[in-house]
């Protein structure tokens, strides 16, 4: 792997730059790959746009910012559209089908999942959406491991929230195998 750029996406307030640490941190002290974080949000820390890149690689990262992106997490269909036309050929789309309605036109594979929606009513809180995320994005792009990011997440999550948090990345974990294998 040379390269592998991915950028979540969304509005503020959703967690994505907690995801995004979670995943650089998974990849660099975990899996022992070289990865850079970034991220970026509104003024308006809640209700604004929000994402957080991660650029793995086994070798020398020169460049910290995602510029063709391997993987699009879109939260919000205003982030899709905003985002989508930096996927490169044969990339990936993870949309929450509950906000991304208008799915754009490219040479990429789209999973349109209810991630917001398993969340809620297979978790229990909202709050998770962004683990979830996790799980479904994990398994789907196979760059980092599962395990890694568990350790990264239990490294990182508020003390009490641990079990929650590892119900809702198994669970994202489950529905994206589900996807890829039916």
């Amino acid at each position: 792997m040379d390269r592998y750029e991915i950028r979540l996406s969304g509005s503020g307030g959703q967690g994505l730059i907690l995801a995004g640490k979670i995943l650089a941190e998974a990849a660099a002290i975990y899996d022992g790959l070289n990865a850079v974080q970034t991220q970026s949000y509104g003024p308006e820390a809640r209700g604004g746009a929000s994402k957080a890149e991660v650029v793995i690689s086994d070798g020398d990262i020169d460049y910290p910012k995602a510029v063709e992106l391997d993987l699009l997490l879109s939260l919000t269909q205003e982030s899709c559209n905003k985002y989508s036309g930096d996927l490169k050929e044969g990339s990936i789309l993870i949309v929450d089908s509950e906000a991304v309605k208008d799915l754009p036109q490219g040479d990429y594979r789209i999973y349109s999942l209810p991630i917001s929606e398993i969340a809620l009513h297979k978790v229990g809180k909202a709050v998770v959406t962004n683990i979830v995320a996790l799980g479904i994005l994990t398994t789907i792009c196979g760059v980092i491991s599962a395990e890694a990011v568990r350790k990264a997440i239990l490294a990182r999550v508020p003390k009490g929230t641990e079990e929650l948090n590892m119900r809702a990345f198994n669970e994202g974990c489950q529905r994206a195998a589900e996807l890829l294998s039916g």
